[in-house]
């Protein structure tokens, strides 16, 4: 018997534990969505960002817009978004697109419209007046339904910030990603102090539900998770999301630690011990994943006390709040299908294992630019 093929100068990535996982896919569902989409030129963060949870999602209809373009000025270690440099090549703004957006959320008929964007730090005002218009655009298209946003940094620049927040969103999201210590390697362009301010900023500024999120299993400690948490509230913080990270590409940095969901749910009780309105804390929580029901809960206080983090709504975000011995089953994963929906990033591009199967065409898109390593702001 021959001896099995061995892959020379492959560093081995460990595979993905069970409750890290999803197995079900809808192809059906996620090809007549993209399908729309694309006739419209538009994003999503869901494709870009190879998430986890694509094609549970697409199947009931949700979707997170992506505006601004469909590939980004910064290089973060943990994104597979595709990314140019703008001293190379220009890329201009889509001005259909906000009315774009709208018309999709519309045709949709959504209830809860989501809508981030890559970073822009080309454009004077990072793009901020293009994101506030398509605010503006599926408030006026869908004035029943609720608008999250979730923003870049924007340099820091709080005018942008206030120009977003004046279109009237309800829900304002900034994600920290990781702990500070990692900033350098995960978000090289970025600053964790000026992350803060944004969130800060926007609390003052507006009435609108502040929130942010971030990943573990990049390797952080625990009492960092817990400072974080703490800088978090501090600055007002509303709500936040902590998930896994899964490494998207070989691009992208590996992953140290999968965390597991009884450490999960450590973080959510610590999280609301500090006065979070709601911590939704699972391995495949995403910062924009059931944004809805966790917006709900956020919102749903009762004498004062948090009820809705205890118990979100309809126990479609049981796995937040499950006590620590049941959540290795349920982490991550609202009642009926999410139990067994899809795990495998966009188009079933990785195996169980986590391994991207498309990298060359990734790579292509995804150039090692050290121009990018450098912050822009």
């Amino acid at each position: 018997m021959s001896d099995p093929l061995v892959q020379l100068g492959a560093t081995p990535r460990p595979r993905l534990p069970e409750w890290a996982r999803k197995s079900r896919t809808h192809f059906q569902s996620l090809n007549q969505l993209k399908s729309g989409l694309r006739e419209l030129n538009l994003h999503t963060v869901c494709e870009s960002a190879r998430c986890p949870n694509i094609h549970e999602c697409f199947h009931r209809g949700a979707a997170t817009f992506m505006i601004l373009g469909s590939h980004c000025t910064r290089g973060c270690g943990f994104c597979s978004v595709p990314k140019f440099n703008p001293n190379r090549r220009s890329m201009p703004l889509d001005a259909a697109e906000p009315a774009n957006v709208a018309r999709m959320a519309a045709d949709m008929k959504l209830r809860y419209v989501v809508i981030t964007s890559v970073n822009r730090d080309d454009l004077a005002d990072g793009g901020s007046a293009h994101f506030a218009a398509t605010v503006r655009e599926v408030r006026r298209a869908l004035p029943e339904a609720r608008v999250e946003v979730l923003t870049p940094d924007f340099c820091g620049d709080l005018d942008a910030v206030a120009r977003v927040l004046d279109a009237g969103p309800h829900v304002f999201n900034h994600n920290m990603e990781t702990v500070p210590r990692l900033y350098t390697r995960v978000r090289p362009q970025a600053d964790y102090r000026q992350s803060l301010d944004v969130l800060a900023f926007a609390r003052r500024h507006s009435t609108a539900l502040t929130k942010s999120g971030f990943m573990v299993g990049l390797g952080e400690t625990e009492d960092e998770v817990h400072a974080l948490l703490r800088d978090l509230h501090a600055a007002g913080t509303d709500a936040a999301t902590i998930g896994q990270y899964l490494q998207p590409t070989r691009r992208n940095l590996p992953v140290a630690e999968f965390v597991t969901p009884e450490q999960f749910e450590r973080y959510r009780v610590y999280g609301l011990s500090l006065g979070f309105k709601m911590v939704f804390s699972g391995p495949l929580v995403r910062s924009s994943y059931m944004a809805d029901e966790v917006a709900d809960a956020a919102s749903r206080l009762a004498d004062g006390v948090v009820v809705a983090a205890q118990r979100p709504a309809d126990g479609v975000t049981e796995a937040a709040s499950r006590p620590a011995d049941e959540v290795a089953d349920a982490a991550g994963r609202p009642a009926d299908e999410v139990a067994n929906a899809a795990q495998r990033p966009a188009d079933g591009v990785a195996d169980a294992a986590g391994h991207p199967a498309d990298e060359v065409a990734d790579a292509a898109q995804r150039p090692a630019d050290a121009g990018l390593r450098h912050s822009p702001c």
